[in-house]
């Protein structure tokens, strides 16, 4: 009865910290039962909590007893596997070093216990009340696509792309990509045309390139005229292809310095998000199944060259949602408070 009766007295306060590249954003929300009071949101030229952060945060703390400070796990080593059995969890990963959680009994998301006493520490003289993993946040932001679809679900952050393949909210595949340790692994997985395995779809419909046999839809190189007529052709062509790259060079010159910056790394995204494709078709232990639509929830602020690599390397049909992680977050915190 008495708790009752301060939580009338005073308003609950979110904390949300969301930890980048170089900086950290902290966003506040003010609440009563009911509504939204108030908001502010700060950032910090820091990746650790530094004397300004906390100033900050233990100034809007004092307001009121009920408060509840939040991060997104920005740990390397976590993931989400199809599974809430604990006998079939091994099939996918070790958890002997990990905690998981079961997202609905349907699957779980797990971080390694190391990387959750660092983070616990990163935050000593305020503390953490909820670690959110960013499948939880992809999750809850796409819920609407997740119920009812089949599709690749990708969440970006800074320094890390969280995906998940999800048919009518069926977790199918689950990975945490490290943008800046995870690229050599990733690269090895990358769709090698000249040595990639056959990959049983059972598409409707699709067309076989096996049954199209080039050589012999030609009937005579007489067709073709003299061999020296075909040098002439390879002169051409390689001619053409040379002033194409020269074109290319130019663009690329051209280009300002943060836009190269964009360029590389929207590639470098795209390259991880391929072979990571390809180990979900690939790899036997996951239901794989074709997929066709991928939506983005941006957090980094992505260029239109991600969306383009995707459609024209990969043929699939890409949407773009802008996500506002920290404020992601703060709704995740107050629903468990529900």
């Amino acid at each position: 009865m008495l708790s009752k009766l301060f939580e009338a007295l005073y308003h609950k306060i979110f904390v949300n910290i969301v930890v980048g590249r170089a900086q950290s954003i902290v966003y506040i929300e003010e609440c009563s039962k009911t509504d939204v009071i108030s908001s502010d949101s700060k950032i910090f030229d820091t990746t650790t909590i530094n004397s300004k952060m906390y100033e900050y945060i233990n100034s809007v703390i004092q307001e009121s007893p009920f408060y509840y400070i939040s991060v997104l796990d920005n740990s390397p080593t976590q993931g989400a596997i199809p599974t809430c059995n604990s006998r079939d969890m091994s099939v996918f990963c070790n958890l002997e070093s990990s905690k998981y959680i079961c997202y609905k009994d349907k699957w779980a998301y797990h971080t390694s216990k190391p990387d959750l006493d660092s983070l616990q520490k990163a935050y000593p003289n305020i503390g953490l009340d909820f670690v959110f993993s960013p499948f939880v946040v992809l999750t809850n932001f796409f819920k609407d696509k997740i119920d009812t679809s089949l599709a690749l679900f990708i969440l970006i952050e800074d320094n890390y792309m969280t995906l998940s393949v999800f048919d009518n909210s069926k977790l199918l595949y689950g990975d945490h990509i490290d943008m800046e340790h995870d690229s050599s692994e990733h690269e090895e997985l990358l769709i090698d045309d000249d040595n990639v395995e056959e990959v049983d779809l059972d598409l409707e419909g699709s067309i076989d390139l096996d049954d199209i046999d080039t050589m012999d839809n030609i009937e005579s190189l007489d067709d073709f005229g003299d061999i020296e007529d075909l040098d002439s052709i390879d002169e051409i062509d390689e001619f053409a292809e040379q002033e194409n790259e020269e074109e290319l060079e130019e663009e690329v010159d051209g280009l300002p310095a943060d836009d190269m910056d964009g360029f590389n790394e929207d590639y470098q995204r795209f390259s991880l998000i391929q072979s990571s494709v390809n180990r979900f078709y690939k790899d036997s232990k996951y239901d794989s199944e074709f997929v066709e639509s991928v939506y983005i929830a941006d957090g980094a602020g992505v260029s239109g060259d991600l969306k383009r690599y995707l459609e024209d390397e990969m043929f699939f049909s890409v949407f773009i949602r802008h996500v506002d992680l920290s404020a992601e977050v703060c709704e995740i915190a107050k629903a468990e408070l529900k």
